[in-house]
């Protein structure tokens, strides 16, 4: 899921840097007249585009940092829920092996013919 917005994340920003830089180009059809005012434009373009891609990369990061974290706490609960798990099987095997023992005494009785103990 996180690539998932990654991705999104990284095509919008890429989307809008073509778009910024189609926009200054389209801007005007012949160069301006000052050679430092083309420089000032593309510098003011590939600045916008830097912090665009900045954006983007510090946005990826903590959609990758959420996603660990969020790895962690499902690791966490499983590891959790595993151990209930185990817990309860524990039990329930106890009580199975000590119903089986009560039964095994009781058809060992009654091949015995002893009657005097009594049902619970």
């Amino acid at each position: 899921m996180a690539m998932f917005s990654v991705k999104h994340l990284v095509a919008a920003a890429l989307t809008l840097s073509v778009g910024l830089l189609s926009a200054s180009a389209g801007a005007t059809d012949e160069p301006p007249a000052d050679p430092t005012l083309a420089h000032d434009q593309a510098k003011a373009v590939s600045d916008s585009v830097k912090r665009g891609a900045k954006s983007v990369a510090d946005s990826a990061k903590d959609v990758a940092g959420s996603a660990k974290e969020k790895a962690k706490q499902v690791a966490q609960s499983a590891k959790a829920v595993a151990h209930e798990v185990a817990a309860a099987t524990q039990e329930g095997a106890q009580q199975v092996a000590a119903t089986a023992k009560k039964g095994a005494e009781k058809a060992k009785a009654a091949a015995n013919g002893d009657k005097t103990q009594t049902p619970p």
